[in-house]
């Protein structure tokens, strides 16, 4: 599944590291979720990357959140500025307020199939922790036992969505297979490990964890030489987990396997999104 999200890091990579040799592939034909762990805001606007990314080489996407998106956000159209209407006709927003809302919207999936003349190719949910969060606003995380439940009946059910979704586009012979699957999730405590790892005390994380096998972590960089350079925000992304395979992966530019990647998110003043391969 990281293979999205690297391929958006190779189509809006920063210029200063780009090689001749460097080419934008589809990606690979291996299917597992990836939860992207930080800033709900940075992420948000990942999760929109990736789906117009997806788009643009032909998938279909489904993309559920609590909010409205009445506009694409400014850095999407600053990387984006020419993006077809035909390609945004292929990403389908969903608005389930309720965990029970979002798991029925996700089970009846397949029933869509035969209307549809493309099964999805991609699943995203955007802000899952506020689908699993008590009652409340959905400012505030309230997590008790029955949440956990739900994480791992929503999580269970992406997956055999996931492989249904797969299944019909290999009968249709579609070169879009297989159905993959991301979700931010930004825990109650938002700390970090060594290295860029999420926290694993979250019992909510933990339940994730079975399921979704690759983490894309976001790190703010606070140092001074960030603040120097000029740029709006920069941002560390740590790509790990038993997901991550040699096709998905780049090291040094170069197709070969590194289990766990350094990337930098660059943000301009202007909005303008750059990545940069550590």
């Amino acid at each position: 599944m990281a293979d999205i999200l690297t391929l958006v890091f190779r189509t809006f990579m920063s210029q200063t590291d780009l090689k001749n040799d460097l080419k934008v592939t589809p990606p690979s034909p291996t299917t597992c979720g990836t939860l992207v762990l930080g800033d709900h805001n940075i992420s948000r606007s990942v999760l929109l990357l990736a789906a117009v990314t997806a788009a643009e080489t032909g998938m279909k996407v489904i993309f559920f959140t609590q909010t409205q998106i009445q506009s694409l956000p400014v850095s999407l159209q600053k990387c984006v500025p020419s993006l077809s209407p035909e390609s945004l006709k292929k990403i389908q927003f969903c608005y389930p307020c309720r965990v029970e809302d979002l798991l029925q919207q996700v089970a009846s999936l397949h029933e869509s199939i035969n209307m549809s003349p493309a099964p999805p190719s991609l699943i995203i949910i955007d802000r899952l922790e506020r689908y699993l969060s008590g009652p409340g606003d959905g400012s505030t995380y309230g997590f008790h036992p029955g949440e956990q439940s739900f994480a791992a009946h929503l999580s269970a059910l992406l997956c055999d969505s996931a492989a249904f979704l797969t299944q019909q586009l290999k009968q249709r012979s579609s070169s879009l297979a297989p159905c993959r699957f991301i979700a931010s999730f930004e825990s109650e405590a938002d700390t970090r490990q060594a290295g860029g790892e999420a926290s694993a005390t979250d019992p909510i994380l933990d339940v994730l964890d079975r399921y979704f096998h690759v983490h894309f972590t976001l790190v703010q960089d606070r140092s001074y030489e960030a603040a120097a350079a000029g740029l709006q925000e920069v941002w560390h992304i740590y790509l790990s987990g038993t997901g991550i395979t040699q096709d998905s992966c780049t090291k040094d530019h170069k197709d070969t396997l590194n289990v766990d990647q350094e990337w930098q998110l660059l943000i301009f003043p202007d909005g303008l999104m750059e990545f940069k391969l550590l």
